[in-house]
């Protein structure tokens, strides 16, 4: 058998998939992935097949500096930058005026590479990241089936009434105007609505037997695999979706890091970890104020710094751990807490380790993911632009002294119980009928699913006496409820 993996050229998005491609190859069975020249290291770390699959201008290994990006990227990323200095709504507004370009780039030739490369690996089984819409686009046009991963927060598949873009929550310590939240969702209906004339005009030429979508951000595969873990996610949003499973989380194996490993053995103060990722870094001011609410605790504290010049964090507390990128999975096994800007990775890999979290998001699903970190009792969430050092560091002693790391221990437990590779194997390979098929009179060769488908503790420290109470009740405590979505 062979599974065939479709990525966009970025790291955080690679990961994940690729994580969950190790139930295949565990399994015995072949996998290839099918993405572009910066991220080649990381399948070849996999020990998987790559296939050069080039779906955007951009790009990020893992770190991502705006001098490193193409001609007009680079741009881009700095407007990015600037936005999230403005705030929510300013940032939001960003990436929605940027997202015809950079969702669907190419999409005529990006579709027919697509094809080109399903043709030549012949796989029984194909993963796609929700995001690669110029693949996903090639998919639909040939009638070639695919299971449809979602890696980011579920909100990135839009359902009922809701605007991709637009996020469904926020977090309470963002209170944008009325009349500013109107207008955001007025700019992304806009956006919604080209963007989906954009999916059409390609999908006539690529096959006009085909109707039009009447949302292209609300296309979903034969299979929908959500990233995420159920107990955080709207049960009423959940009713809404199309054949699915949570997967909880994709928490990937890291290679043996001897520095990272003696720290970790020299003191056993509790552990703080901080990263906002591989964009994100580039907010040195808000890195800086996290270390200056952290400075002054009885805490060891493990730092990346992403593309943040080291300089700026010279006078950090001696002992702390300060490098360019850390091993997340390995030290949030070890944390205590976690500070970060709340990217889905980083929430989910916290979870499944059962640590909680101060997050400080800045731009997309980040806000959907921080309010439900809030509402489900996991931690805190503040505005990176506006939150000073002592309301972070009040907010970490809170959260430290709280219920939030029973609440995380009972939520980690249950998703290291069932992993995520583990899942997304069992639904997709149980998906009755997955077949090379050539029998519809749109796709010359492709994949087509059958009929029947499935539908889908390290106790942490510093907690004081008392705190255990509630875990009875199991994972439960951190379910949402039913009107946790609303803002």
């Amino acid at each position: 058998m062979t599974l065939l993996v479709i990525s966009p050229d970025y790291a955080s998005h690679l990961l994940p998939l690729a994580t969950l491609a190790t139930a295949w190859r565990d399994a015995g069975e072949r996998v290839v992935v099918a993405t572009g020249p910066a991220t080649a290291s990381i399948v070849d770390s996999f020990g998987y097949s790559r296939i050069n699959l080039q779906l955007g201008r951009g790009s990020n290994p893992g770190v991502i500096r705006a001098d490193e990006q193409p001609k007009g990227e680079d741009d881009a990323l700095r407007g990015f930058f600037d936005a999230t200095r403005v705030g929510m709504i300013e940032t939001l507004r960003f990436q929605a005026e940027a997202r015809s370009t950079d969702l669907l780039f190419d999409p005529v030739e990006n579709a027919r590479r697509v094809q080109a490369v399903v043709n030549e690996v012949a796989p029984d089984q194909i993963l796609v990241d929700h995001l690669a819409f110029g693949a996903r686009l090639g998919l639909r046009a040939a009638g070639i089936a695919y299971a449809d991963v979602v890696i980011g927060h579920p909100s990135a598949l839009p359902v009922g009434d809701e605007v991709y873009g637009h996020p469904p929550a926020w977090p309470k310590a963002f209170s944008p105007s009325p009349s500013d939240v109107a207008q955001l969702r007025s700019v992304n209906e806009k956006i919604r609505d080209e963007f989906t004339r954009q999916w059409n005009a390609a999908l006539a030429e690529l096959n006009d037997s085909l109707p039009p979508s009447l949302d292209a951000f609300a296309e979903v595969g034969d299979l929908l695999l959500l990233n995420y873990p159920e107990a955080l996610h709207d049960p009423e949003r959940t009713a809404l979706l199309s054949p699915h499973v949570f997967l909880g989380s994709a928490v990937r194996a890291e290679a043996f890091d001897r520095e990272v490993d003696e720290w970790l053995m020299h003191e056993s103060s509790p552990l703080v970890y901080v990263s906002f990722g591989s964009f994100l870094s580039e907010r040195t001011d808000v890195l800086l104020r996290v270390v200056d609410a952290l400075r002054d605790l009885p805490v060891r504290v493990a730092l990346a710094i992403g593309s943040s010049d080291p300089v700026a964090f010279a006078d950090v507390p001696r002992g702390w751990l300060v490098r360019a990128y850390l091993p997340q999975v390995t030290l949030l096994q070890h944390a205590q807490l976690a500070v970060t800007h709340g990217g889905n990775n980083s929430v989910t890999e916290a979870a499944s380790a059962g640590v909680p979290m101060l997050v400080l998001p800045f731009s997309t699903d980040q806000f959907a993911g921080a309010q439900a970190v809030e509402v489900c009792g996991l931690g805190e969430a503040l505005d990176p632009n506006t939150a000073t050092a002592t309301e972070l560091r009040e907010a970490i002693v809170r959260i430290l002294s709280g219920l939030a790391p029973a609440v995380a221990r009972a939520l980690g437990a249950t998703l290291r119980f069932s992993p995520g590779p583990a899942r997304a194997y069992a639904f997709v390979t149980g998906a009755d009928g997955w077949t090379r098929a050539a029998s519809e009179p749109e796709a010359e060769a492709g994949l087509r699913l059958g009929q029947e488908q499935a539908s889908g503790p390290e106790p942490g420290s510093g907690l004081p006496s008392g705190s255990e109470s509630g875990l009875e009740q199991g994972p439960t405590i951190g379910t949402m409820p039913p009107t946790a979505h609303l803002p």
